[in-house]
């Protein structure tokens, strides 16, 4: 359980390094944004964020 604790911090860690370097503040945004529509069980907000960041990423 504590694992996997870790390894979701050190991925959501590495994700948003790497999208600050490709997008910047913008990029931390969104996936701020899919974090919490995720912990909230928002799935319309964790979905949209995660097509506008994904759609973000491909432009970079």
């Amino acid at each position: 359980m504590v694992l996997f604790q870790v390894i979701l911090a050190l991925g959501e860690f590495l994700l948003g390094r790497l999208a600050q370097s490709r997008l910047g503040m913008l990029g931390l945004l969104l996936l701020a944004a899919v974090t919490m529509g995720v912990r909230l069980r928002r799935t319309g907000l964790a979905v949209g964020a995660a097509v506008v960041f994904t759609l973000l990423m491909t432009q970079a």
